[in-house]
């Protein structure tokens, strides 16, 4: 039996060319069946093919047409993030260099557990974690799978640095769902759930809450939100920072969605505050147009790291650490961790921070391009004026059901991929703009769509 080829080593590069071919052609006829931003048919449907193109998952002979077969069935069936009408999550069409670049990690796989697994790529995770640390005023950070997981190290590091208890957490009712389960992962006390009527945490029920709590100063951690998930809303963060040193709480800022803010020139004013978190969760698989994963935990006290110290002989032996060789394993809950920092080392380099700025401009410009025709058209409702680049709408009218009606029909039928939120006690659509090569008519099309699919 002849041995397959490997992707790296110095025949890699050589084996892989017919393998890209082979995926880009995949690629361009799944795309081509699917026909718009998600396959026709519903569940069943995009599973039925599914189990036709796989067949018997561990066949007794190979399939030399498994690559070509799979990977078209799987661009068919997909959501396709870079169509202009796929805007229900915050799920980035990656950028081509991100996307080459991730194809380069994957083939020299290196392994962030141990320095002689990944020489190269431990020094560059050390100087762009660093370098967007600074950018949020913090002096080091993480990289993560995404906000999820930063938003947990950010408890288990406010947790640790206090002898391990003893911390309580306080958020919005706006806050990511990922904090409420960090606090049960780790074991905390249930959290304090500030009201958030306008959609935002309300700074007078804050200082209420911090002042009602018993404990000595430093046992709260208050995590406010740079971004939420239902509309894109910030949280006034400077007045949360200034509760927070008043009562001398740790301050934790989730900016997984509004981080990519602080490229843009215009709108990292927004951010304003930022600086005073004594971490920050940021996710460039959002407004970073990277593809997944690419999320960061940005801390400003570079000691409370010790807490993620570990010793395992095999990856740094004391002896190895005191020659000069880095020791990662402080780098992560994770031990094997693939290099995601080069994608995003490629990106900021490429288009620099100029270039980001104005993907970040445009996908806000959409936002309120888009705003304006549903103010204009007498058959929709606005929620309120975009914060980023997420615009919350629904049909005059409409019951809650109706609005979810219309939804799951243009899922349905592939025409059109829309969020959802509850808000002000009613269902609104919603439609989170990621997409910096939308264009005018195309925003006009999506509202068409959901006009013409509204039941009456």
């Amino acid at each position: 039996m002849r041995m397959p080829p490997l992707a790296s080593g110095a025949e890699g590069p050589d084996a892989l060319r017919p393998l890209l071919d082979t995926v880009l052609g995949a690629l361009a006829d799944g795309g081509h069946a699917r026909g718009g931003p998600l396959p026709a048919g519903g569940p069943e449907t995009v599973a039925r093919r599914i189990r036709a193109a796989v067949g018997d998952v561990l066949p007794d002979k190979g399939d030399p047409n498994a690559l070509y077969d799979l990977v078209r069935a799987l661009a068919e069936g997909a959501a396709d993030p870079a169509h202009p009408h796929c805007a229900a999550h915050l799920h980035c069409p990656p950028l081509a260099v991100a996307t080459a670049a991730d194809l380069a990690a994957s083939a020299l796989n290196p392994s962030l557990d141990s320095w002689d697994q990944a020489p190269a790529a431990s020094e560059l995770e050390t100087l762009v974690a660093r370098a967007l640390a600074a950018e949020t005023g913090a002096a080091d950070a993480l990289v993560t799978t995404g906000g999820t997981e930063s938003n947990q190290l950010a408890l288990l590091l406010a947790r640790e640095a206090h002898g391990g208890g003893g911390v309580r957490l306080v958020c919005g009712a706006n806050a990511h769902h990922s904090l409420a389960r960090a606090v049960w992962l780790l074991g905390l006390p249930e959290p304090v759930v500030v009201p958030a009527p306008a959609g935002t945490l309300d700074p007078a029920a804050l200082d209420e809450a911090l002042t009602a709590l018993p404990g000595p100063r430093g046992t709260l951690l208050v995590a406010a939100t740079a971004g939420t998930t239902d509309a894109g809303l910030i949280d006034p963060l400077p007045r949360i920072a200034a509760l927070c040193a008043a009562h001398g709480a740790r301050l934790h800022i989730d900016a997984a969605y509004g981080g990519g803010l602080l490229f843009s020139e215009r709108h990292r004013i927004k951010l304003a505050g930022l600086e005073h978190a004594d971490t920050v969760t940021l996710d460039l698989h959002k407004l970073g147009w990277q593809p997944v994963a690419a999320g960061l935990l940005t801390v400003k006290n570079p000691s409370d790291l010790t807490a993620l110290a570990q010793h395992a002989d095999y990856l740094n032996a004391d002896d190895d650490t005191e020659a000069g060789l880095p020791d990662l394993l402080g780098r992560s809950l994770r031990t094997t961790r693939r290099p995601d920092v080069l994608k995003i080392a490629v990106t900021l380099k490429t288009l620099g921070r100029d270039g980001l700025g104005a993907l970040v401009d445009q996908v806000c410009a959409h936002a309120h391009e888009f705003a304006h025709l549903v103010r204009t058209h007498p058959g929709f409702e606005l929620h309120d004026p975009p914060t980023i680049s997420t615009v919350l709408f629904r049909p005059t009218g409409a019951t809650d059901d109706a609005v979810a009606a219309v939804r799951r029909k243009l899922l349905h039928d592939g025409r059109a991929v829309l969020g959802r939120a509850h808000l002000d006690g009613r269902l609104w659509l919603k439609a989170t703009l990621l997409n910096p090569h939308t264009r005018p008519d195309d925003l006009a099309a999506l509202l068409k769509l959901v006009e013409g699919n509204t039941p009456r």
